[in-house]
């Protein structure tokens, strides 16, 4: 038996998205700046894929930009926003928590001369809300904070911070990292006070490299990638006809009977999460509830390093992570686990365990099994 349960790293595609991706590469192949009929053809498929991601996040197809994935979409939004917005003032706001597509895009504006205010969080992953408002000044230009936390799962109250911002200095803008939020909850832009969002297609069941960013209209951005003016020039370069039209159709899918999809996932989660902590020398790190995101757990294993137990489960058909999968093939010690306090010697023994709308009972009932049967094995082996 085989347990996929690394859908934060990334998800396998639904059958609707496999179709639109073969019949546009096979068939509908044309380039939608063509001004012939196979390139009309094409821009129907780009021009439906804005309308069915606009229309889950209620904002108008032209405020959505497709990108390369949920990195460049990031990386557009800061640098594109900061730069912009320089000559009102070069202070921006980030975590101590964020994904590296922030967190070092954040570090090469500080090279630039850029002042950059690090929020820690607290013990749950949670934003520090009063040192948020606190470091607000008059020249703040932006604030960038991810909706979910990809490691542990934490929530940050999107629609509080983007209050807080507002009501301290109406002009800052403020960019949310939605990319393991997006299809897990419903978003409303213009509700949370969100002016730039980021969201990847692989995953919600989507192809990879493609992705899209919300930029609210009227939000000052200028580009980073320069071209032939595609996507009224913030996108320069041939369209992804095939990975666009895919994360249309995933986005359209994922949000089908949304609420159930959601419901679903939250009974794997508790149960998941009771198995492992009926497990001896094995604890669950953050919120596990409902008021933590519904298809990820961070567990950490006493005695046993988070390389050995990977490469064990991998032998026995499960398939889990030991950090964030895009950022390297190579675990290092987490950012976010120390940040939210987790215990020195467990910083190098945890694992992420993450799960999807095809995330079965029985690949969670096989992953207690065999962690029940390998970790006497693995401590004992290491004591030796």
């Amino acid at each position: 038996m085989e347990a996929y349960l690394d859908n934060s790293a990334t998800t396998k595609a639904f059958e609707s998205v496999k179709d639109i991706v073969v019949k546009t590469m096979m068939e509908d192949y044309g380039n939608p700046s063509s001004l012939h009929r196979k390139g009309v053809e094409a821009e129907h498929y780009v021009k439906k894929a804005a309308e069915a991601v606009a229309k889950t996040l209620k904002a108008a197809p032209s405020e959505i930009i497709f990108t390369s994935g949920g990195t460049e979409s990031n990386n557009m939004a800061i640098i594109g926003a900061a730069r912009a917005n320089r000559r009102a003032g070069k202070h921006i706001i980030t975590s101590t928590i964020e994904h590296a597509s922030v967190y070092n895009v954040f570090g090469y504006l500080e090279e630039e001369g850029y002042r950059v205010t690090y929020i820690p969080v607290d013990e749950s992953g949670h934003l520090k809300l009063d040192q948020l408002e606190a470091a607000i000044d008059s020249g703040t230009t932006l604030v960038s904070v991810m909706y979910v936390n990809n490691e542990i799962g934490s929530v940050n109250p999107v629609g509080r911070i983007g209050e807080i911002i507002k009501k301290k200095n109406p002009r800052t803008l403020f960019h949310v990292d939605a990319i393991q939020a997006y299809g897990k909850y419903r978003i409303c832009p213009k509700r949370e006070s969100i002016d730039l969002l980021s969201a990847s297609g692989h995953k919600i069941h989507g192809p990879k490299g493609v992705g899209f960013l919300y930029v609210k209209s009227g939000t000052k951005i200028v580009p980073v990638v320069f071209g032939g003016g595609q996507q009224k020039g913030m996108r320069s370069g041939t369209h992804n006809v095939s990975g666009i039209a895919g994360m249309g159709e995933a986005a359209r899918e994922i949000y089908e009977n949304h609420e159930e999809k959601i419901r679903v996932m939250y009974e794997l989660k508790k149960q998941f999460v009771e198995l492992m902590e009926g497990l001896e020398g094995v604890s669950v790190n953050g919120l596990t509830g409902e008021d933590s995101a519904p298809h990820v757990v961070s567990v950490g294993f006493e005695g046993v390093k988070s390389e050995v137990l990977l490469h064990a489960l991998e032998d026995r058909g499960i398939y889990a992570s030991s950090g964030s999968a895009c950022s390297s093939n190579h675990p290092a010690v987490s950012g976010t686990l120390k940040g939210v306090g987790v215990r020195r010697e467990l910083l190098d023994s945890t694992l992420r365990f993450s799960f999807s709308v095809f995330t079965t009972k029985e690949e969670i009932q096989y992953c207690a099994q065999v962690l029940e049967e390998l970790l006497p094995v693995l401590r004992r082996y290491r004591r030796m």
